[in-house]
């Protein structure tokens, strides 16, 4: 009976063992690509069931999604943040998201001046604390859908002063779990 129960014990441990928990992802901003273009790839790091750390970068980023004017954006973003996710199973369901941004790069736009034409550029340097909120839908364990909409505070006087101090974003972040 001993050895039966020390058997079944082993068994259910070596179980246990073989489970495995995802606690990688690494996920692609859809919407981005198809309404601004531009590329937003990230990475989400699990600390446990309910919260996670991540980290984007967006190459081309435009910013927010409607700009004062038709100028060419030449900027790259990377962004730090913290979700917590309200239930409490496998980082599914509702999460918030705040967050650090800081966004490098030049608008420029041709103005014209007594005739004559020339590029005034924008240095988009700029320092963004905001908070984001969405839903994550995650199937057979790996592949995730998740849309979020954030909003942010810009704190560059420059940037604002030619853009807006607030600046929304929304996406479908489609993801795997490794």
């Amino acid at each position: 009976m001993k050895k039966m129960f020390l058997s079944i014990a082993m068994a259910l441990v070596s179980l246990g063992a073989f489970a495995q928990t995802y606690k990688n992802e690494i996920k692609l901003n859809i919407l981005n690509v198809i309404a601004r273009p531009s590329i937003e790839l990230g990475y989400e790091y699990y600390l446990d069931d309910n919260q996670s750390v991540d980290g984007e970068l967006v190459i081309l980023d435009k910013f927010s999604y409607w700009p004062k004017g038709d100028g060419k954006f030449s900027a790259t973003s990377i962004k730090v943040g913290y979700n917590y996710y309200f239930d409490s199973s496998d980082a599914v369901g509702f999460y918030i998201n705040p967050f650090l941004k800081t966004r490098f790069g030049k608008y420029t736009e041709e103005k014209t001046k007594d005739n004559t034409k020339y590029d005034e550029e924008t240095n988009l340097g700029a320092f963004i604390i905001g908070v984001g909120v969405g839903y994550t839908w995650v199937f057979n364990s790996k592949f995730v859908v998740a849309p979020y909409a954030n909003i942010g505070r810009n704190f560059s006087s420059a940037v604002n002063e030619r853009f807006w101090a607030v600046e929304p974003n929304a996406g479908v972040r489609l993801g795997f779990r490794f």
